[in-house]
């Protein structure tokens, strides 16, 4: 059973209660400022370092982050701060777009299982297979009696991977209607951001209100105990990253003496398999003396039969005079 989840500076959604997002100010940071979040990240980064290297030695649990946010929510931005503090050679990151002609050949789901991690791996997925009941829902992409399976069908899912020791952590990127047009409006000045350009970042706009209650019913019917949405005000970035961080130090956290466990086992048993290693290769180096201790060992066994049988042959001579 997962270690219970402590809350952080994010809006934990449990499924315990109706959340709406109207119930979060974008720009929150719960007295939290700048200076202070940068304090704060600067003591956890290393944790997060140790906690990551722990998960991938270990190799009994994977993580499975979930990005999720409206356009300019600053997805991108999230996952390379992830990255910043992450062994790159254990991470995988997917940008889920729109489906490829093959991903539409399958289920919806198809795609998204093929990229979680292996035991030890943390994904970072970009966009997720919640896009399923929201884009499809918001556009009409498919009927209302497809999309309306899915969350249940999305939870069977989660649970299949929570099941088998995937740590799912889902995050969304929650920003006002004002600070995403001056993200969009800032892309355009700015050469670096340019193939984030995007005219369809503008026409979604207009599906605002759709999209909220969209994202609402993904909270209220895809989140759990061991399975909660994490929303996190995303009007400052800054804030953003000291949430996403903080959040998932406190959810690794509770398994470090897991791992240590696991890896006090994983070194008895090299220990145990290197000495026989060892001692194979010393008789393997020195043929000659191994030859020459077991010649030994045999000369040595016959002459305590000959004492032996000398004592036994004395005996009986004593024994007839």
């Amino acid at each position: 059973m997962a270690p219970s989840r402590p809350q952080s500076y994010v809006e934990l959604v449990d499924g315990r209660k109706r959340f709406r997002l109207s119930q979060l100010d974008t720009g929150e940071t719960w007295g939290l400022d700048k200076e202070a979040a940068r304090l704060h990240v600067a003591s956890i980064e290393d944790e997060f370092r140790e906690l990551a290297d722990l998960l991938a030695y270990a190799a009994s649990h994977s993580l499975l982050v979930i990005i999720q946010g409206r356009d300019a929510a600053g997805k991108d931005g999230c996952v390379r701060r992830i990255l910043s503090f992450s062994n790159v050679q254990t991470v995988r990151v997917t940008a889920f777009k729109v489906p490829s002609a093959q991903e539409l050949a399958h289920d919806y789901l198809w795609r998204i299982h093929k990229a979680a991690p292996e035991k030890g791996d943390l994904a970072i997925f970009n966009r997720s297979h919640y896009e399923d009941v929201v884009a499809v829902r918001v556009h009409n992409l498919v009927p209302k009696e497809i999309w309306q399976k899915r969350y249940e069908q999305i939870n069977n899912f989660e649970e299949v991977l929570t099941d088998a020791n995937t740590i799912v952590v889902k995050f969304f990127l929650h920003i006002s209607p004002d600070e995403q047009e001056r993200r969009l409006l800032e892309r355009e000045n700015d050469s670096r951001k340019f193939w984030k350009l995007n005219p369809s970042d503008w026409i979604e706009r207009d599906f605002w209100e759709e999209t909220t209650e969209a994202y609402e019913d993904v909270f209220n019917k895809c989140s759990s105990k061991e399975r909660p949405w994490h929303i996190i005000p995303s009007d400052k970035k800054w804030f953003r990253d000291v949430a996403v961080l903080e959040t998932l130090v406190s959810i690794l956290r509770p398994y470090r003496a897991r791992w240590m466990a696991e890896l006090e086992k994983i070194g008895e048993t090299a220990k145990a398999e290197i000495a026989k290693a060892r001692q194979h290769s010393q008789m393997l180096s020195h043929p000659v003396a191994s030859i020459s201790k077991a010649k030994k060992a045999k000369k040595a066994r016959p002459k305590v039969v000959a004492r032996t049988k000398k004592a036994t042959r004395t005996k009986k001579a004593k024994k007839s005079r």
